[in-house]
């Protein structure tokens, strides 16, 4: 499971990566030096559908001012971001990759929320926190790279206070049919553990947890990446970068990545899956 782990963690770290944000940021006209947390939406939101996709789930899930939300593989802080600002929610972030935790700190400050959100580095399937700790929790687009559902189910279960919501938004399969690599969450099939949603639904049960809502999202995945390709293809024509997205984050083979995933979501083997999970 270690080696599993550290792979994993090699995949998304992806060297210099805030100067780089930062400086596509920039060319886009961006004030680097007054930094806003809306100016990072289109970069730090490393899942499809970005900000809308985040918005659509938190606004499901009933946020607090006050509440204490974990946002479970919070990668560069986008999603614990959207939430502090728009629910006033205490947010903390788990993360396996050390320069995400990094970098969602260091963005957190360069956008003034330092104080309105925390990250720390561990694994979702071993988490350091009491039980009990939060009173709600989310996912987004992190199942596909833990291998124990069950394992993940039981965690949530266990820092979650009773009656807490978990928001799970995480590509799932829908059919049988061979997946191309990479993927935008793994380089090869050892690093890929994609889920149906019957296996999240029994992982879910198991762990105490009741299904309020679940919808797939295979179509809005279809059309959120015809976008992206849509302005990569303009900008190419206009000789210019391509604009800042998700690809972003995915390294040099992005384009790749989005190719073998957009045939996926096409054949419908693939889609992205919400479900709003209950405890007891």
């Amino acid at each position: 499971m270690a080696s599993v782990e550290s792979g994993i963690a090699r995949h998304y770290d992806v060297s210099g990566l805030e100067q780089h944000i930062l400086a596509v940021l920039a060319d886009t006209g961006v004030d680097i030096a007054h930094l806003r947390t809306g100016d990072l939406e289109a970069v730090d939101e490393f899942h499809i559908g970005g900000v809308a996709a985040t918005r659509e789930l938190i606004g499901q899930m009933g946020l607090k001012p006050g509440a204490k939300l974990l946002d479970i593989g919070s990668g560069v802080g986008g999603p614990a971001r959207f939430a502090a600002n728009n629910t006033g929610a205490d947010v903390t972030g788990i993360d396996l990759t050390q320069s995400y935790v990094d970098i969602a700190t260091s963005l957190s400050k360069r956008v003034g929320m330092a104080d309105k959100v925390r990250f720390v580095q561990g694994s979702a399937l071993d988490m350091p926190f009491g039980d009990k700790s939060f009173d709600t929790a989310m996912i987004l687009h992190v199942g596909m790279n833990l291998p124990d559902k069950k394992r993940l189910m039981s965690e949530a279960a266990r820092v979650l206070k009773p009656g807490g919501v978990f928001a799970v938004y995480d590509v799932m399969r829908l059919r049988a049919g061979a997946l191309t690599y990479p993927l935008p969450w793994a380089s090869d099939e050892s690093m890929s553990f994609v889920a149906t949603p019957d296996d999240y639904r029994s992982a879910a049960a198991a762990a105490g947890f009741s299904v309020t809502a679940e919808r797939p999202r295979g179509t809005f995945a279809i059309e959120f990446f015809a976008t992206i390709r849509a302005r990569m293809a303009a900008a190419q024509a206009e000789g210019k970068k391509p604009p800042p997205g998700v690809n972003l984050i995915m390294g040099e083979n992005a384009r790749t990545k989005i190719a073998n995933l957009t045939a996926a979501l096409e054949g419908g083997i693939l889609a992205p899956v919400e479900m709003l999970l209950r405890l007891g």
